[in-house]
């Protein structure tokens, strides 16, 4: 076998095998629950094949089993873990991200949908799709469940951007006709209509998938989450993207528009829009009854917590969350999220957590950020984990980013601390490779 350095560039797409070596970690369950949760191997090592994994395990015991002339890619010292998934972040909102708001309405209004309005033009919405692409990349998120807005053209735009980056991406129109403003305002079956073309044109095609996408219940009549319950029943593989209990002044209002449901989630439940590969953001303001509801239907909350915090939303109750069993995932909701990175979104729900008097470990943090969210999408085969035959989605975290990372790192005694300081210390800088269908970005 040949080794190159990982600092090399050797041109090696047309090889159908390569190998790459470091220390290698993923989760094959929730950490939290579990004390096999996860594998770790301090020299690892990783057998790749027409971009899948053949093997993850110890160097040692998996070296013979690379066929002679293999090239070894060497990250020796640094860790390697499946790519993160991040399962709620609204790509038209990259260019407002930190735009400062007393909350979540005004936001929306002063900043979100003035934005927003600009993706009608396609070139517009095409250009900000490729630096959003680029942007998860360099922070090594290689796949998400995102935003796009209600103009048909922007989730084309990310479509078809992530098609050739031949990224793992899901994404949805938007469905808003109501208490909106008229320049976004699509209607019931028009709504439904373009769902269904982009449907059909994108769900499936290569590693992409398509979410029905109601903004969230104040923003669609009941005419059009009936249009969204027939969608959801006319393709059941579909995902489900949505928004709930958020803060208190929306709770309230749902209550007001919704008068005969019991609950904000129950809206949903009504049309038939909780099941598995359903994702509901924030989910702060639940009872136990929503609770309950939520872990027996199978569908999954996307924890936001940078935005939550930056919103004043509220903060996540972690014990009823793990009471409940509740699918979590981690997302970083971008633009009301303040950042692209899931090593900073992993920062603030370690804290938001802790005002809980929850203690959220790094292992637990790291789950979230991959095999759970894999999981939740029903990509336990495909990404999220090392497991044989998923395709090899990674990256590299170096632990000498810089120069107070390499420090503690140096004093890191166990992979929980080495974690937590990638966690609480780190950002894109960590981010040393990322790895597509096991080829270098």
């Amino acid at each position: 076998m040949t080794t190159t350095p990982a600092n090399a560039s050797p041109s090696h797409a047309s090889q159908a095998t390569r190998a790459v070596r470091g220390r290698v970690l993923h989760f094959q369950r929730d950490p939290q629950f579990h004390e096999d949760a996860y594998q770790y191997w301090e020299d690892g090592l990783l057998i790749i094949r027409d971009g899948r994994i053949v093997a993850a395990g110890d160097h040692g015991r998996l070296a013979a089993e690379i066929p002679a002339g293999t090239e070894v890619i060497d990250h020796r010292g640094k860790l390697i873990v499946p790519g993160f998934i991040d399962t709620h972040v609204h790509f038209p909102q990259t260019d407002i991200i930190a735009s400062p708001s007393p909350g979540l309405l005004h936001w929306l209004e002063t900043y979100t949908f003035p934005e927003e309005r600009r993706f009608e033009d396609p070139d517009y919405a095409r250009g900000v799709a490729g630096f959003f692409t680029e942007e998860l990349l360099r922070n090594g998120t290689t796949s998400a469940v995102v935003w796009s807005t209600v103009h048909a053209a922007s989730a084309d735009a990310l479509f078809a951007e992530s098609h050739q980056r031949n990224l793992r991406m899901v994404t949805g129109k938007v469905l808003m006709d109501r208490n909106c403003p008229e320049f976004l305002r699509d209607t019931a079956e028009s709504g439904a209509r373009d769902s269904a073309e982009l449907l059909s044109r994108w769900h499936g095609k290569g590693r992409l998938g398509y979410a029905i996408t109601p903004r969230f219940a104040p923003t669609s009549s009941e005419a059009q989450l009936a249009t969204c319950a027939e969608l959801a029943r006319a393709y059941p593989d579909a995902y489900i993207q949505t928004h709930v209990a958020e803060n208190r002044d929306e709770v309230r209002w749902v209550a007001e528009l919704f008068p005969h449901a019991r609950s904000y989630l129950d809206v949903y439940d009504h049309y038939g829009l909780l099941r598995p590969g359903a994702f509901y953001g924030h989910a702060i303001y639940l009872d136990q009854d929503d609770r309950r509801r939520l872990a027996d239907s199978g569908a999954a909350v996307a924890h936001c917590p940078t935005s939550n915090l930056f919103l004043g939303s509220g903060f996540y109750d972690f014990h009823q969350s793990d009471a409940n069993r509740l699918n979590v995932t981690l997302a970083t909701d971008v633009g009301g999220g303040t950042s692209f990175s899931m090593l900073r979104t992993m920062n603030a729900a370690h804290k938001v957590a802790r005002m809980g008097g929850y203690y959220l470990t790094a292992l637990r943090m790291f789950y979230l950020a991959t095999r759970a969210a894999a999981d939740a999408l029903g990509w336990s085969e495909r990404v999220g984990s090392f497991t044989p035959g998923c395709e090899a989605d990674f990256i590299v975290l170096d632990p000498q980013a810089t120069p107070l990372i390499a420090r503690r790192s140096a004093r890191s005694e166990t992979l929980e601390e080495q974690l937590f300081a990638f966690a609480m210390l780190g950002d894109d800088r960590v981010i040393d490779q990322v790895y597509v269908m096991g080829e270098a970005v």
